[in-house]
């Protein structure tokens, strides 16, 4: 009790939750961040996987010029493993091919219209 003989009553700071008031401060709309690019497409694996499965013949063009003909069996990260025929198959590794095409497309093949003029 206090002077007056009125009984002290227990009062209950009220406090408002801080986050509901930042959600309705804010506006409703937010502009969405791009989202970053992931660090792998996972390009290069598909390519290797269709040429495998297909087992289509390839020319691997190595970085001093030589070319090696043959199908793609495996490859991992760092290498890639051609079979040829009538010669050793080869462990190639990647950072010494400079660019690899289907032997059917050929560089230097003309087309059946260029062989007739």
């Amino acid at each position: 009790m206090n002077k007056k003989g009125e009984e002290m009553i227990n009062r209950k700071l009220i406090r408002p939750n801080l986050s509901e008031l930042k959600d309705k401060m804010a506006p409703s709309h937010r502009p969405q961040r791009k989202q970053i690019p992931p660090e792998q497409t996972n390009a290069e694996a598909f390519y290797y996987l269709k040429q495998m499965n297909s087992k289509t013949p390839m020319v691997v063009v190595l970085n001093d010029g030589e070319e090696l003909k043959g199908i793609i069996e495996w490859y991992d990260r760092t290498c890639i493993k051609v079979n040829r025929e009538g010669a050793p198959n080869l462990l190639v590794s990647k950072h010494s091919i400079k660019y690899m095409y289907k032997a059917e497309e050929g560089v230097g093949s003309k087309s059946p219209v260029e062989e007739g003029l």
